[in-house]
């Protein structure tokens, strides 16, 4: 029998360094758990946190070294595009990490299994971005998937959290069948799951009904990661019944991870048919940030506020895929940065307030907290005014950003639509600034001096949030350098 030579397929294996050192990291964490008795022990986060930022290190080497952007066999790339959300990514799963270090110690918790979960759900995203071919991105989909349906349900003794669980599994589920149907449509109309054999096959045939189908079913699948209405409706639920570190970690990483793959599989494959999809994305988004803002606003719960939050943004960000110009990309690419700093800042800020058993997700819990609370009151007053779109912090860039390269694309009504739901966002923002500054309230909070991880999150969230909101050139640029490699 003739051997069978792998070199090829193996050939430039460095474009996949990033995420097998964070898979690599996960199995130590799991053999690190069995070793390490002491609950209260740091060396499991600390173990975590080193591997991400390795990760991390090789990401931003590989940006600089300028290697073959393919490697096996052309199915994971490893351009710029792929290396900045790498980087974003790890740094999400960090602060991540980092909230959730006194939240461990407060609910009985399986430590070891927690961390795992959450590099394994890491390491799915990091491959979901640099996915070149769709078996590898439904691969990497479902490890990221899984994992993140296991963490939702990890606080077993809460019914809600069960529920929350068990309706993000069925609904996930049903929405892979959508995207897998969608892969195999493509299979039909291009004879190949790469991207590039796909985009080859659309320039040379032009629209056919069978990439028009799997363009809309691969278009539900994405439609459900990222929460776009009317895929939204599993999003509050779940958000609300899960842990809330890991309820930041589905805000930022999942829908991060999630656009980085959409844009690449509609950009970089069917930009060429831009007119047979863009009217679809315009309804969706303007659908989506609608429905978000509009229903945020009766919302008598900030974590659930933040949830349908989350909604009005998978909209503004798709501004980005409508737009499909260099600078709507770069714009999605920038605003889906910031948007990971200051939501995951609004939800630390949220878990700093609570205590086992004692949440403090209502908003009456909120009354009178930032004059007894000042850190944690001013922190949330960046994040609020950030989240709305206020100058001068980060929100306000990306949202200038995208509305910009819409108008310059010609997408006059979509900007205006964008500017008029950050509009109604506003009310309901500052009505948790209202509650924290204009309400008495006497509800106590554990000192942040006794939670240093969390309050790191905070901080290093604030400065982020407001360093680029003055200084947004320098992102920017990157951004539009990761976007420029998308091919």
């Amino acid at each position: 029998m003739t051997p069978i030579d792998v070199a090829p397929f193996a050939g430039h294996w460095e474009v996949a360094l990033p995420g097998l050192i964070v898979a690599a990291t996960t199995m130590l964490v799991m053999a690190a758990d069995l070793v390490v008795r002491d609950p209260d022990a740091d060396a499991l986060p600390v173990l975590g946190i080193a591997g991400l930022a390795a990760a991390a290190a090789a990401a931003a080497w590989l940006w600089g070294a300028a290697p073959a952007a393919d490697g096996f066999a052309s199915t994971l790339r490893a351009d710029r595009y792929a290396l900045f959300f790498t980087v974003l990514l790890c740094v999400g799963s960090i602060l991540t990490i980092l909230m959730s270090v006194e939240f461990l110690r407060e609910h009985p918790l399986p430590r070891g299994e927690y961390l795992a979960l959450v590099m394994l759900a890491t390491a799915g995203m990091i491959f979901l971005a640099a996915a070149n071919d769709l078996v590898v991105l439904f691969v990497a989909l479902e490890i990221m998937s899984v994992a993140v349906y296991v963490l939702t349900g990890m606080l077993r003794a809460e019914a809600r959290s069960t529920e929350a669980a068990l309706k993000y599994f069925l609904l996930g589920a049903f929405a892979t069948g959508f995207l897998l149907y969608g892969i195999a449509f493509f299979y039909g109309a291009a004879g190949s799951t790469r991207l590039g054999a796909i985009a080859a096959a659309v320039a040379r045939d032009g629209v056919r009904p069978f990439t028009m189908l799997g363009l809309a079913l691969v278009l539900v699948g994405f439609g459900f990661k990222v929460a776009l209405a009317p895929f939204h409706v599993w999003t509050p639920d779940v958000y609300e019944g899960a842990p809330t570190a890991i309820t930041a970690f589905m805000a930022v990483g999942v829908k991060a991870a999630a656009f980085a793959a959409f844009a690449r599989v509609v950009l970089a494959t069917f930009g060429g048919i831009a007119a047979s999809w863009s009217g679809l994305l315009w309804i969706l988004a303007v659908l989506t940030m609608t429905v978000g803002n509009v229903v945020a606003v009766s919302q008598r719960s900030v974590k659930r506020m933040l949830a349908y939050s989350s909604i009005a943004h998978a909209g503004y960000a798709l501004i980005g895929l409508v737009v499909a110009t260099p600078a709507g990309g770069a714009a999605l690419v920038f605003y889906l940065a910031v948007y990971t700093f200051m939501t995951l800042g609004a939800f630390g800020v949220l878990l700093a307030l609570g205590r086992r058993d004692e949440p403090a997700e209502a908003l009456a819990d909120w009354a009178g907290i930032g004059f007894r609370h000042p850190v944690l009151g001013l922190s949330m007053v960046v994040f609020m005014l950030s989240l709305a779109g206020m100058p001068p912090t980060a929100g306000f860039a990306g949202k200038f950003y995208l509305f910009s390269a819409a108008v310059d694309a010609g997408y006059v009504g979509l900007a205006v639509i964008g500017v008029l739901n950050s509009l109604v966002s506003v009310y309901y923002y500052f009505g948790v600034l209202v509650q924290m500054y204009m309400v008495e309230g006497t509800r106590s909070v554990v000192a942040l001096g006794s939670r240093p991880c969390l309050l790191a999150t905070i901080v290093v969230a604030v400065l982020v949030t407001l360093l680029v909101g003055i200084l947004p050139a320098g992102p920017m640029e990157l951004a539009r350098e990761a976007f420029a490699s998308l091919r």
